[in-house]
């Protein structure tokens, strides 16, 4: 079994093949949902032939994807990043949720393979630039998309969400990138129209995410990161119930 060591420089144990597996900390950087304060992170040796068969281990150590970096963060200062997930089993949407998938019925979802197409280039930039703009990301052109969202080992689909068509595929109103790691699913990203407000792309990415796991009978869905106070990742704690790694285990969300 993997376990991070107390100095951050491998993981593993004598018994694990894995026992010489490096972490490297980065530098300081500016954060990314704070960008006034400094950042660092542990990250996975992106050399490592055997990240695949690590990733799914490391996601329970509260590591996450991006590109083919494998990472956590781990600010001296700052605590603020949590992950978190939900177990799948014991999710029940609540009425908020139930009236999403209710406004949503006619969109047809399909699980494709990771690959980028125009359609989706079109739709992620438009994407960036109503939700992010000014904030670095809304520069990003094929080979960011490519490098931050399919990587090159990852086992990695895009969950389609569209609206009806008499003929052919509909029009593309989100997708939401996913990772399927051992006995669950990692949302890695999801982009989706934003001049649809009210349709909650959103929400409904996750809940079709859920509705996934649920067919194949996989035990959690990680979303990554909630941070306390922070608008954009607030919608994580409506997700019910949901977990949280506190370092050493994870326990029930308080929250």
């Amino acid at each position: 079994m993997l376990r991070p060591s107390v100095d951050g420089t491998t993981m593993g144990n004598d018994s694990s093949p894995t026992d010489d597996l490096r972490l490297f900390q980065t530098g300081g950087h500016a954060c990314g949902y704070w960008p006034e304060r400094s950042a660092r992170d542990l990250v996975l040796d992106p050399r490592d032939p055997r990240l695949p068969e690590v990733y799914p281990q490391a996601l329970d150590w509260g590591f996450r994807r991006s590109g083919d970096l494998v990472y956590r963060p781990h600010c001296a200062q700052c605590r603020a990043c949590v992950a978190v997930r939900i177990p799948v089993a014991a999710f029940a949407p609540d009425r908020s949720q139930r009236r999403c998938l209710a406004g949503n019925a006619d969109i047809e979802t399909r699980i494709a393979p990771a690959r980028r197409t125009a359609e989706h280039f079109e739709l992620y930039r438009r994407y960036l630039g109503a939700r992010h703009r000014d904030g670095g990301m809304d520069g990003h052109g094929v080979a960011e998309f490519d490098q931050f969202l399919v990587g090159s080992w990852s086992d990695t689909r895009f969950v389609e969400m569209r609206e009806p068509a008499a003929h052919g595929p509909g029009r593309l109103l989100a997708v939401a990138v996913t990772d399927r790691v051992g006995n669950g699913l990692s949302a890695v990203y999801t982009f989706y129209e934003p001049e649809l407000p009210q349709r909650g792309l959103g929400t409904l990415a996750i809940l079709q995410q859920l509705e996934w796991a649920r067919r194949e009978h996989l035990d959690h869905l990680y979303l990554g990161y909630w941070i306390d106070g922070h608008a954009k990742m607030d919608y994580k704690r409506r997700f019910r119930p949901l977990e949280a790694f506190d370092g050493r285990r994870w326990r029930r969300f308080a929250a």
